[in-house]
């Protein structure tokens, strides 16, 4: 074979790099196609940023703040700030255009509803979602004694007044074994315009068997007696006195010594687990528009079917908002906190309940409508 010229020589030199510099274009082009499509970029990487302001239900505060960690790690410049004044007052904030969501433990009421439509959400129209799930506690302060067992017609008799020392007969018959003591009862309801309350007060009017006189309502029905704001203001007086009793978040109810709560000789203690199947045995409400997701919860439940005293927290927003970012904030932390990792963070933090998939799927698309 003849020598090749020296001409012959570079100039398949020059092709072998250029075969080389096109197949690392190749490869470029093909490892960047098999890399994240940029549709499917986190919401951090999308540009959440601004100031963004929630207000509402003390309950879900525990797992709005570990939310907020877990939303700013993946979107820094989103800085949100969340006030618990209460499921009442957010609704308020909700409808004069104060805030860009609420957190709520009652469904929205119509009036609600029409002032959000000409106040704060500016023609569009408010709307709630389930995004959290927690046992309601009843707890109690006595020296050496955790767990006590109450059904609801005792209980409504001490929070109306009717029963007034721990050792009352209806109390002892429905704990054997526990010596009570004749330690006088202080009930503690909260201050505030409360969706715990209504919660609680639903319990009571469908449970006790026409012994709480009240209809349920989100702001407590009897004048005087011991008070607090919020979850935590409740608990701080149950905790600061021997012979109190109150109602709160399961996830503020510390050390102090919680209520099992049945009939019949049954009783079920709080925990998540039992508000979940309490959930998933209620009805959703059907007739509702605009996007709204609403639980009845069942207060009349037997044992096996889980814990009555079930709340469901909500947030309340607008199906429209006039400035797009916010828009983009709300519809990218609502579709956090109720996805399966954002449950899982709450779970975590506060022992909460996850959504049941059947409500987040409803829920999804109603979050897909907000302009």
């Amino acid at each position: 074979m003849e020598k090749l010229s020296q001409m012959q020589v570079k100039f398949l030199s020059t092709l072998k790099s250029g075969a080389l510099l096109a197949l690392v274009v190749v490869l470029g082009v093909s490892l960047t196609s098999c890399g994240e499509d940029p549709s499917n970029k986190s919401a951090g990487e999308a540009g959440i940023s601004g100031n963004f302001a929630a207000s509402g239900a003390s309950s879900q505060k525990s797992a709005v703040d570990a939310w907020v960690a877990s939303f700013g790690s993946e979107n820094p410049d989103a800085k949100i700030s969340y006030d618990p004044k209460g499921s009442g007052g957010g609704r308020k904030d909700l409808g004069a255009g104060a805030v860009l969501f609420a957190g709520t433990d009652s469904p929205l009421k119509d009036q609600e509803i029409s002032d959000a439509a000409t106040g704060g959400c500016q023609g569009g129209s408010a709307f709630e979602v389930p995004v959290y799930v927690s046992p309601i506690a009843v707890v109690f302060n006595l020296s050496g004694i955790n767990s006590i067992n109450l059904d609801a017609k005792t209980t409504a008799k001490i929070f109306s007044g009717a029963i007034t020392t721990w050792n009352d007969a209806a109390i002892t018959a429905l704990n054997p074994g526990v010596t009570l003591p004749a330690t006088q009862i202080t009930p503690v309801h909260r201050s505030d315009e409360s969706g715990t309350t209504e919660n609680f007060t639903d319990y009571l009017s469908k449970a006790s068997q026409g012994e709480w006189r009240f209809p349920k309502s989100g702001s407590w029905p009897i004048d005087g007696g011991q008070s607090g704001k919020g979850s935590s203001g409740m608990s701080q007086i149950v905790n600061a006195a021997e012979g109190t009793i109150g109602y709160v978040d399961e996830s503020q109810a510390g050390k102090l010594g919680k209520v099992s709560i049945g009939a019949d000789g049954v009783f079920v203690a709080p925990s998540a687990a039992e508000a979940s199947k309490a959930v998933a045995a209620s009805p959703i409400r059907e007739g509702l528009k605009d996007g709204r997701v609403v639980v009845d919860i069942k207060r009349d439940l037997t044992a096996d079917q889980g814990y009555p005293l079930a709340l469901i927290s909500y947030d309340a927003a607008c199906t429209y908002y006039k400035d797009v970012n916010n828009s983009k904030f709300v519809k990218a932390w609502l579709k956090y906190i109720t996805s399966e990792q954002g449950q899982e963070v709450a779970h975590k933090e506060t022992g909460s309940a996850p959504l049941p998939e059947s409500l987040r799927t409803k829920i999804s698309t109603s979050i897909d409508a907000i302009k």
